[in-house]
């Protein structure tokens, strides 16, 4: 399976700070799945950092890289992404959550989340 991570959950899962569920911890354990992360999960973390805040810190820089060095995959940002944002009720403001749902929509590949209103959304999403 083909699965996209959502910020919270790749900033969890590479400084191993044991806030992952244990479905969470057995999806990326798993060697079949195909685990992706979204350059604006770059962005995002690249921003709040930058801002300060406590839940971002870490260089995103070297965050990619250890994403790309544990063989996740990096899922750019196309224009059919930024497009289908528009197409997406309301429910959640945060702008870069909005864009891995629109990535999720358009790929066809889960977003996989902690964020339990995201399942109001249409599309593949999955709350861990």
């Amino acid at each position: 399976m083909k699965y996209l991570l959502d910020t919270h959950l790749l900033l969890w899962a590479l400084s191993r700070a044991n806030k992952l569920s244990d479905a969470a911890e057995t999806l990326i354990a798993n060697l079949d799945n195909e685990l992706y992360f979204s350059a604006a999960s770059i962005w995002e973390i690249s921003i709040k950092s930058s801002v300060g805040r406590d839940d971002f810190q870490v260089d995103p820089t070297i965050f990619r890289r250890s994403l790309l060095d544990n063989e996740y995959r990096e899922l750019s940002i196309t224009g059919e992404h930024a497009a289908t944002v528009a197409i997406l009720p309301p429910i959640h403001k945060n702008p870069f959550t909005r864009l891995l749902i629109a990535q999720a929509i358009v790929e066809g590949i889960t977003l996989v989340t902690v964020n339990a209103n995201l399942s109001s959304y249409p599309g593949p999403i999955m709350k861990v």
